[in-house]
């Protein structure tokens, strides 16, 4: 097993899509569908730093629904389109926009944060030896 300073710098789109783990790029980062598992099967990399939170769902909503809904709320303009006609149109659209991009998506933040090193926002308290009151 390779050390900690041996592990190539992966790029995170790269392992990050395939759901692969950040550090050696062999382990999977998913237990099930969206679920993270607690740590990598292949070098052991602690998974307990990824926190994608709503990023996922954020960019799915942006650039998936949107436009499945503006494609709903045209189809209801243009042709008054019956409730069968969005059922077998716009729903399907909607699951197939939204689904299947949650997935690499996290795979990408998580991986992004591992490349990076983001950590949640810390306050800075000064050091108490090294500042003395002036004389």
């Amino acid at each position: 097993m390779q050390t900690q300073q041996s592990w190539p710098e992966l790029p995170p789109i790269r392992t990050g899509i395939k759901g692969r783990c950040p550090r050696c790029g062999e382990g999977k980062i998913f237990d099930g569908f969206l679920k993270l598992r607690p740590n990598c099967n292949h070098c052991g990399l602690d998974y307990s730093f990824a926190d994608p939170a709503d990023g996922p769902a954020f960019f799915v909503i942006c650039f998936g629904c949107v436009p499945a809904v503006a494609f709903a709320i045209w189809l209801e303009i243009a042709y008054t389109a019956p409730y069968w006609v969005h059922l077998v149109t716009t729903l399907p659209l909607i699951l197939l926009t939204c689904i299947p991009m949650l997935r690499p998506l996290k795979g990408w933040l998580v991986a992004s944060q591992y490349f990076y090193k983001a950590e949640e926002g810390r306050l800075a308290n000064p050091d108490t030896n090294s500042s003395e009151s002036p004389t």
